[in-house]
């Protein structure tokens, strides 16, 4: 049943994550009034950033530290400067032109980089902080983490809003974009009890990319990707995506790669926050990899495994497990890697198999016994002298000569049993395409060229900043500085009776 009455507001947000929650935070700064639409039920609202740990953030010190993390002494502090000084402007630009091949949009970059400090600053200011990584966490190569996680900083999010007195429509999945005379004017949403009709100002498009969507993972990612497990939200089908380009809006950025890692073979098809929340999340990442050899079925490796540091690797190795035999593949590790205590704890759950002999590990995985102690031997023979350093913030430089593929960096030799072994598969988080904004406003460009009056975007529906691979923590950081920039620029236009 569709409604005759229509629900208004200056500024509607369709999202509820954290680049939806920024720019509700941000809008309201302007003194308009904002509401938004969230497709789950309230249980599992927040889309995958209820789900993540982390943010990649330009730092210069310990002072820039201190505002974002309470409860956490000098020493503790120190500690965290000593692992990793700073990650200047530079850095970051560098780092990200690196994974992405140099192919990244360079004025959204600038925007991320030159911003990402002030908006972390930003965040602190509205009730947000963070802790030392520490266990687990710290094996990646970001200092902190959000406290209690994605799910946590949710949830302070939610509550700001509540206090301001935000309105958030659940489940109310928009359908639609209404247009007056070229410009957006609201949106049509459906619910259990039939199509709701919101009018607004400007409307705000940050309900997450395509990924739970088989059909459009299928035709933009290609041959078997319609399959995958989805490290993410079921929610996140790309309707968001699909109505903005039907009024027009231009794609950008890759629609053909994604954020994919390795994860536990027997990954559920998806995560929904609740259950992430009671888990404790992050139990079926698969990241010791870097210490590892990779081998598929046949017993072969197939990818440099210790390319770079793991936190700019891993969001591009799913894409290299998929295309295995069976789109599996098996992490192999000896003996040592427990005496230097190189598992993330969350390995105590893993799927996989021991054994005292390379031989009797194959046969428990199923990999083909011959040629796996074959690459094991090879592998051994091509490490080259130096000290093997597993530093998560940047490379050993101990690596291979001589194999068809070499390891790069972290080659430590398979020798000592017991040997372990773990299965693992791809899991999507999401994909990379998005749509055109102009970086200063965040608003959502035509094909014809010119910015589409009413209509803004944040999050993973900004396309052009993600080429190929991610930097871990990239996302969350680059939502909040577009979320933030989103809200306030809509927040704005409405103020002055504009587009």
């Amino acid at each position: 049943m569709m409604s005759n009455n229509s629900i208004h507001y200056d500024v509607l947000i369709v999202g509820t994550g954290n680049a939806a929650c920024c720019a509700a935070l941000s809008a309201l700064e302007k003194n308009v009034r904002v509401g938004m639409l969230e497709k789950a039920p309230k249980q599992d609202r927040g889309g995958n950033s209820a789900l993540t740990g982390h943010m990649r953030f330009v730092f210069q010190g310990i002072d820039d530290l201190r505002p974002l993390v309470k409860n956490t002494n000098e020493e503790e502090l120190q500690g965290l400067i000593d692992r990793l000084p700073r990650r200047t402007e530079d850095d970051s630009w560098d780092e990200v032109m690196r994974v992405t091949a140099g192919q990244c949009d360079p004025e959204l970059l600038r925007v991320h980089v030159t911003q990402s400090r002030n908006t972390m600053q930003w965040l602190a200011s509205k009730g947000q902080d963070w802790v030392p990584a520490t266990g687990q966490q710290a094996l990646g190569d970001n200092i902190l983490i959000m406290n209690g996680g994605g799910y946590g900083m949710q949830q302070r999010y939610y509550a700001a809003l509540d206090r301001a007195g935000v309105s958030i429509h659940y489940q109310h999945a928009a359908a639609e974009l209404i247009l007056d005379d070229g410009k957006v004017c609201g949106v049509w949403a459906r619910t259990p009890n039939g199509m709701t009709k919101f009018t607004a100002g400007a409307v705000i498009l940050a309900c997450g990319s395509f990924e739970a969507n088989p059909e459009m993972r299928a035709r933009y990612l290609g041959e078997g990707w319609d399959t995958v497990r989805i490290r993410g939200v079921p929610y996140n089908t790309g309707e968001g995506l699909q109505m903005a380009m039907d009024i027009g809006a231009l794609a950008h950025g890759s629609w053909t790669t994604c954020h994919a890692s390795p994860q536990d073979i027997n990954i559920s098809e998806h995560t929904l926050p609740s259950q992430h929340a009671i888990s404790g999340g992050d139990s079926t990442d698969r990241y010791v990899y870097p210490y590892s050899i990779m081998v598929n079925t046949n017993g072969e490796r197939f990818v440099d495994e210790g390319e770079d540091t793991r936190g700019r690797t891993y969001a591009k190795m799913g894409r290299a497990i998929l295309a295995q035999p069976g789109g599996i593949a098996f992490q192999i590790l000896d003996a040592k890697a427990r005496q230097m205590n190189l598992y993330p704890t969350n390995y105590a759950s893993a799927t996989g198999a021991k054994s005292n002999t390379l031989e009797g590990l194959a046969h428990e995985l199923g990999i083909q016994p011959e040629n796996f102690i074959k690459t094991v031997s090879e592998f051994n023979t091509a490490i080259q002298p130096g000290d093997f350093n597993p530093n998560r913030h940047k490379v050993d430089g101990k690596g291979t000569k001589g194999l068809r593929i070499n390891k790069s960096n972290y080659a430590l030799p398979v020798t000592d049993g017991p040997f372990e072994g773990w299965a693992v598969r791809c899991g999507m988080t999401f994909a990379f395409g998005g749509l055109r904004v102009d970086p200063e406003t965040s608003q959502v460009q035509h094909n014809a060229g010119w910015g589409i009056p009413g209509l803004y975007t944040a999050g993973e529906m900004v396309g052009g900043l993600w080429i190929g691979n991610y930097a871990s923590g990239s996302g969350m950081m680059a939502g909040s500085t577009f979320g933030r920039l989103a809200g306030s620029s809509a927040a704005l236009a409405v103020l002055a009776g504009k587009p």
